[in-house]
């Protein structure tokens, strides 16, 4: 069977093998069958594998986005007299300060810059200054810039102060090699349609055990994206408490299997090279991005639009779509910008071709030369 191959150049979903795909095509199972509970066991603990030991983590997975998982989290582990302190430095960072808002849940904001590295001194001071801190949650990996956060220093800090440690991992988890005991991690948010190469629809949370046991008390604030229910009730049952999402399942089982043979570690460095590439390309057009190299997570770029008068995302985005290629906008700060992610099934071939199209838009447009 033959499949169209578009490269997605935008942060997800990300563009994926036609193994994966083609996984989905199977004949049709109820969910609460012993055989898919032993699929969904498969995927829960191979995702575990990758960032810890089975015997002191398990993942707990929802039918949902990203953000359901991190509202999962943060809804569910956070007691009635707890206090959280949300690092704030990019879009993602806000929307956890926006989901610990409708919970009402005790939030002291550390802002940071979007572009530049968490000062540590500053964080330190304020963990020191705000009493009774008992959660600190951040990002891995902001998608909006390609800024890559020191999560293994944060974790240090909440190890020394006694504060239990989230981490959004969304488009960090399967490139960017994590030991959550190393690095003191107590929660990692992930889904099924970034750098796993999986198709979207699965979101997951990769627990320490002891730290998900302790919130069994915690009064449930909502029913579907209760962590701790979640959890209980697959290892009761061999079943999710609602219904997953059947095939997006098996296409995980398949991605999971492919990730394994290529490896967390080289899959990074495949996507380094492309990044690479895309970096040496961007600098011979004359083209400027907005994070430094060495704070930059080698995986999503935010490069700075082009100052002509001529120049129009959406027609930008059109002629890449109609010649295979999706790319992303974005808007940080005071800067313009569009988005180029070069995750999933592409390597520095695919993203050698994007140049090339890239400059015969700019010369169109007037901003380069032929």
């Amino acid at each position: 069977m033959q499949i169209k191959r578009n490269v997605l150049l935008n942060p997800g979903p990300a563009t994926t093998t036609d193994s994966v795909k083609l996984a989905q095509v199977v004949t049709d199972i109820c969910p609460r069958e012993k055989e898919f509970g032993d699929l969904m066991e498969f995927c829960a603990t191979e995702i575990t594998k990758f960032v810890g030991d089975l015997k002191e983590y398990t993942t707990v997975m929802f039918g949902g986005s990203g953000t359901a998982t991190v509202e999962a989290i943060l809804s569910s582990v956070v007691p009635e007299n707890g206090r959280i302190l949300i690092i704030d430095n990019g879009a993602y960072g806000k929307r956890m300060c926006q989901i610990t808002a409708i919970y009402k849940l005790d939030t002291v904001v550390f802002e940071s810059s979007s572009i530049a590295p968490i000062d540590l001194n500053a964080l330190e001071e304020v963990i020191k200054a705000e009493k009774g801190l008992t959660h600190l949650a951040m990002i891995h990996h902001e998608t909006t810039t390609g800024l890559l956060n020191d999560i293994t220093a944060v974790g240090k800090l909440c190890d020394t102060y006694g504060i239990s440690f989230i981490v959004d991992s969304m488009s960090g988890f399967a490139a960017i090699p994590v030991n959550m005991k190393d690095m003191n991690i107590h929660y990692l948010a992930a889904s099924s349609n970034k750098n796993i190469q999986g198709m979207a629809g699965i979101g997951f949370a990769i627990c320490n055990k002891k730290a998900l046991l302790s919130t069994a008390s915690i009064p449930m604030r909502n029913l579907y994206l209760n962590l701790y229910a979640q959890y209980a009730y697959f290892e009761k049952t061999h079943q999710t408490r609602f219904t997953p999402p059947v095939q997006t399942f098996y296409a995980l089982k398949q991605a999971i299997i492919e990730t394994k043979e290529e490896t967390v570690e080289k899959r990074y460095s495949r996507y380094g090279k492309s990044w690479e590439t895309l970096l040496k390309g961007l600098e011979e057009l004359g083209l400027e991005y907005l994070i430094d190299k060495e704070y930059h997570s080698k995986i999503i770029t935010s490069i700075i639009e082009p100052k002509t008068e001529k120049y129009n995302f959406e027609e930008m985005h059109d002629y890449f779509f109609e010649r295979g290629f999706t790319i992303y906008p974005g808007k940080v700060n005071d800067y313009d910008t569009f988005r180029i992610s070069n995750i999933g099934q592409i390597d520095y071939t695919d993203m050698e071709n994007f140049l090339k199209i890239l400059k015969e838009y700019l010369v169109k447009i007037g901003y380069a030369k032929a």
